[in-house]
C-alpha cells in the first residue's frame, strides 16, 4: 500500500484547507475549504481542482468554518457523490453555514450586477443555495471519540479540538498488509482554559502530523479580555459613539456574549443595549443547548437559559431592523458578521460607522491577509466597499486575547503530547512567516522535522506498507 498527500489549499495560507490523501486507489479529502482574503487566492475557488471531484471517494471535515468546508457545495456540483464524515455538531452547524455562504454569494452577485462594479456582464455566485442543500445530503454524523470505518483499510476517530462547537482533530488509522500507520490532522486548535470549549485533546502517537500554524509566531495577550473589553466600552461611551464588533457567528460571537453577560452582571459596564445582528449567530447559539458535550457553558436544565439570554441582548432578525441600527448615534454595541469583514451584514454597518469619528470598530480575532479587516487594522485611510471608497475616520481597536486559535505556546503545548516525534510533520494553515517560526521551534525544542508544503505540492508519505 502506498500513501501520498497533495496540498490543494491551506499551504502557506490560512484559508482554503484541502488535503488529498491517495491511499492506493482510495482518494480521501481532508477538509474542503473555500479560499478567502487575497484576490489571487479567491480566484482559485473558480479554478478546477487538480482532480476530478467524482474520483474522490470520501471527505473528512475537522470543523464547520467556511475556510475548511465552504468549497463542498462546489465539489458536489462538479460531481462528488461520496460520504462526508464529521462530528454531529459540525453537521448541524453546516446546515446553517453552507446555506448562509451560498446566500451571501448569491446576494453579492446580484448586488454587483445591480451596481455594475463587476467586470462580468452577468456575475454569478460560485454556487447557490440549491447546491449547498445538496451537499448537506452527504453528511455522515460521527460521535466524539468513536471510531468510524472509512474503507476496509481506513478508520477515523474525531477528538475534541476546542476551536469552535463540534471542532475536532482527526486520527486516521491506515492498515496495510504489513503494518499500520497513524496520520493526525490537528484541524484548528482552540485555546486552553477557554470559558466556552474544552481543551484540545492530547494525542500520544502519530506517524505523520498535519498541524495548523495560524498563530505560529505570536502569543495572545495575557491580560484579562474582560478588562480590555470593559475599557473599550467605557471609552466608547465617553466619546458618545457606538461600538461595532465584527465577529464570526460561530464561536467568537458566543464568547463575546459570554464576556458581556459577565461584565453586565458584575456591574463593570453600564447596562447599554447589545444588538446581535446575525440571524445565523442566533441559530448557532441554540445549538449550544443541544450539544452539551462540546462546551463548558452552564445551561439550566429546566428552563434552558444560558449566559446568552441576558436582558441587555437584542437579537436582530429582519433586514429592515438591521438597517435601522445605523440611526443609533451613541451608547450601543453592535455585533455582526463576518469577523474579517468579507461579507454579511457587517458591511453596511462598516459603511456607516467607519466615517464617524465618535464610533469605534473593535476586532476580536485574527484578520487574514487581504481581508477588509486586515486592511483596516493596517491603517488604511479608505476601504473599498460596494464599489465606493469609504473613509476610515472612526477609532480602531483590537483585543487579541479573544481569539479562538491556540497561540504559539499552546500549539507547542499540544505538539509536546506526542510520546515520540512524528516521522513526518507538515506545517499547514498558516501564513509563511508564521509557519516558518513555528517550524523552527518544533525542530529545535521537540526534535521534529517539519516541512512547509507549497500549494499544489504532492508528497509521498509511505510506500509498500
Amino acid at each position: 500500500m502506498d500513501i501520498r498527500v497533495r496540498f490543494f489549499g491551506g499551504a502557506k495560507t490560512v484559508t482554503g484547507s484541502k488535503y488529498l490523501l491517495e491511499i492506493d486507489d482510495f482518494k480521501l479529502l481532508v477538509d474542503c475549504g473555500l479560499f478567502q482574503g487575497l484576490k489571487e487566492l479567491r480566484l482559485k475557488n473558480w479554478q478546477p481542482l487538480d482532480i476530478t471531484p467524482s474520483e474522490i471517494d470520501a471527505v473528512l471535515l475537522t470543523h464547520a468554518h467556511i475556510d475548511h468546508t465552504g468549497y463542498l457545495p462546489r465539489l458536489v456540483e462538479d460531481g462528488f457523490k461520496g460520504p462526508v464524515f464529521c462530528t454531529d455538531a459540525t453537521a448541524e452547524l453546516l446546515k446553517i453555514m453552507l446555506l448562509d455562504s451560498a446566500k451571501l454569494q448569491e446576494e453579492e452577485a446580484r448586488f454587483a450586477k445591480k451596481k455594475g462594479y463587476s467586470k462580468h456582464d452577468d456575475p454569478q455566485p460560485l454556487y447557490g443555495q440549491k447546491s449547498a442543500s445538496k451537499a448537506l445530503e452527504y453528511h455522515v454524523k460521527c460521535g466524539v471519540n468513536s471510531e468510524v470505518s472509512i474503507s476496509n483499510e481506513i478508520s477515523a476517530r474525531f477528538v475534541l479540538a476546542g476551536h469552535i462547537l463540534g471542532a475536532a482533530s482527526i486520527i486516521l488509522q491506515v492498515s496495510g498488509s504489513q503494518q499500520s500507520k497513524t496520520l493526525v490532522f490537528s484541524g484548528d486548535l482552540g485555546r486552553y482554559d477557554n470559558p466556552l470549549h474544552e481543551d484540545p485533546t492530547a494525542i500520544p502517537t502519530a506517524d505523520v502530523l498535519f498541524i495548523e500554524s495560524t498563530y505560529g509566531n505570536r502569543q495572545n495577550e495575557t491580560q484579562s479580555p474582560q478588562e480590555e473589553l470593559a475599557r473599550t466600552i467605557h471609552t466608547m461611551i465617553d466619546r458618545k459613539g457606538c461600538l461595532l464588533i465584527p465577529a464570526f457567528s460561530v464561536g467568537r460571537t458566543q464568547l463575546m456574549l459570554y464576556y458581556l453577560s459577565e461584565l453586565f452582571d458584575s456591574q463593570q459596564i453600564p447596562k447599554i443595549p447589545v444588538y446581535l445582528d446575525s440571524p445565523m449567530a442566533l441559530s448557532v447559539t441554540s445549538l449550544y443547548r443541544q450539544y452539551n458535550d462540546y462546551h463548558r457553558l452552564s445551561i439550566d436544565k429546566e428552563t434552558g437559559t444560558s449566559p446568552f439570554d441576558h436582558p441587555q441582548f437584542h437579537y436582530v432578525q429582519k433586514q429592515a431592523d438591521s438597517m435601522a441600527l445605523n440611526n443609533i448615534q451613541k451608547g450601543a454595541i453592535i455585533i455582526s458578521a463576518s469577523g474579517m469583514c468579507t461579507g454579511g451584514r457587517v458591511l453596511h454597518h462598516l459603511y456607516h460607522r467607519l466615517p464617524r469619528p465618535n464610533d469605534t470598530v473593535l476586532f476580536v480575532g485574527y484578520q487574514g491577509e487581504g481581508t477588509r479587516g486586515r486592511k483596516i487594522l493596517d491603517g488604511a485611510e479608505n476601504i473599498k466597499m460596494f464599489g465606493l471608497e469609504v473613509p476610515v475616520s472612526c477609532h480602531i481597536e483590537i483585543i487579541n486575547g479573544l481569539s479562538a486559535h491556540a497561540d504559539l505556546s499552546e500549539l507547542m503545548q499540544w505538539a509536546s503530547n506526542f510520546i515520540s516525534p512524528p516521522k513526518k510533520t507538515f506545517i499547514v494553515h498558516g501564513e509563511l512567516e508564521s509557519a516558518r517560526h513555528f517550524s523552527n521551534l518544533l525542530e529545535s525544542e521537540l526534535d521534529q522535522h517539519p516541512h512547509i508544503p507549497e500549494l499544489g505540492e504532492s508528497v509521498s508519505l509511505f510506500q509498500g506498507i
